[in-house]
């Protein structure tokens, strides 16, 4: 057997995996990258000049960086430390859980995105323009409404706003795609130069804050923000905010599996051409798709706004480019974009502890944090790969071409 065959049988064997398969691959995938992490960890600390005394020995070896309280403050330390007997809600583990609501919002945007076939690589655009549509119009609502009646009515509003906006600018390359040819990913990547760009113009100049030297607008009021529960007002999350995106993981799923829709998304992501012999509108599923895509990522911009800073300013971390990595690792599942987004969550609130508990350098932290997400997304990687190829997994014979379900045997794309 050649190696392009034994190649092809390891796809086929992956693109077909089960879900518990997949999951024993993702767990093993992550042991290994904490296995080399530790050894690159040892190694840099034989690299560096320590003392004695604040040496650690491994094989009878000193080493100035201790691999075991490196990953111990990454993973238990985003938790807040489950397990040293005083453990509050309040700080890392409320950061950890702000990180992870944000990214089931961008993850879930880029997820429905590419199982429709198409690349969305604009979400952190699509987000900034719903975080300062929701910031504008929030504000301009906080004017009619105060109090607990306030918060009832502005929050939603809020995150239709964000919705609204994120969705329309989506909807942008959507209609270029469908209707002009025009490639979405060269057209979602500078219509998030775009919106970043007229975001600094507006927010530096007619919508400014007077009373602030940064480049941010007027701050909302207390009761138009998403209220506390469980947490501290100063921790900047909000297990309502939680709620909606566990909420809409569920949503998203079943729009996926159970309706015409998710059914016409998920068959033009497989095979745009069978798809449209079956009867699906192909233009009018990729402006829908990116619609929707884009109102997801509208909606983490409102989260953003509500939640997290108050206030709309210039300079948003990039979730939206940290959702494209998250819908990787859940394989484009609705369901498994929670669970990606809260390793990713955790990954990211670790690393600020490692840095402020440890000695080791924040590019080494780097390289672990990388490493980790390596190796957790390759295998979904190469399977949504090897998915793609023709007579691998689900290839151009599997797509249902009658409107019926897939010949396969009826397994929908997760």
């Amino acid at each position: 057997m050649s190696v392009a065959d034994r190649a092809r049988n390891v796809l086929s064997r992956l693109a077909t995996a089960s879900g518990t398969e997949r999951i024993l691959i993702s767990t093993a995938a992550l042991v290994l990258s904490v296995l080399i992490g530790a050894v690159l960890v040892l190694v840099a600390g034989r690299m560096t000049t320590c003392t004695a005394g604040e040496a650690v020995y491994y094989f009878g070896t000193g080493f100035c960086y201790d691999p075991i309280a490196v990953f111990d403050r990454l993973f238990l330390g985003a938790l807040g430390d489950p397990f040293s007997g005083g453990w509050s809600p309040n700080g890392q583990f409320a950061v950890t859980l702000r990180e992870t609501t944000l990214l089931i919002f961008t993850g879930l945007s880029v997820a429905l995105a590419f199982r429709a076939g198409i690349f969305n690589i604009g979400t952190q655009g699509q987000l900034v323009v719903g975080a300062l549509a929701t910031a504008l119009g929030v504000l301009w609502a906080s004017s009619l409404v105060s109090g607990v009646v306030g918060t009832i009515v502005l929050i939603p509003f809020g995150l239709l706003v964000g919705a609204v906006f994120g969705g329309l600018y989506g909807a942008i390359p959507g209609l270029l795609k469908a209707y002009a040819d025009a490639n979405e990913v060269i057209t979602t990547i500078m219509l998030n130069f775009i919106a970043t760009g007229v975001a600094l113009y507006l927010v530096s100049g007619v919508f400014k804050d007077p009373e602030s030297a940064a480049n941010q607008t007027v701050p909302l009021p207390e009761f138009a923000q998403f209220p506390a529960v469980l947490f501290g007002a100063r921790q900047d999350f909000s297990l309502v905010a939680l709620a909606f995106g566990l909420l809409a993981l569920g949503a998203l799923y079943y729009l996926l599996e159970h309706t015409a829709f998710g059914y016409d998304v998920r068959t033009s992501g497989v095979q745009p051409e069978a798809a449209e012999y079956g009867g699906v509108d192909a233009e009018r599923t990729v402006v829908a798709s990116l619609t929707l895509s884009g109102a997801l990522g509208g909606i983490a911009g409102a989260m953003y706004v509500m939640m997290v800073l108050g206030t709309f300013q210039t300079g948003i971390p990039s979730y939206g480019f940290d959702g494209i990595t998250v819908s990787i690792l859940a394989g484009n599942n609705p369901l498994g974009v929670g669970i990606a987004a809260l390793l990713f969550g955790v990954l990211k609130s670790g690393t600020t502890v490692v840095q402020f508990a440890t000695d080791v350098p924040p590019q080494l932290v780097g390289v672990l944090r990388g490493l980790i997400i390596l190796f957790v997304a390759m295998p979904e990687f190469f399977r949504l790969l090897a998915r793609g190829l023709p007579g691998i997994g689900r290839g151009p014979e599997s797509a249902a071409t009658d409107g019926g379900v897939p010949v396969d045997g009826g397994e929908t794309d997760e």
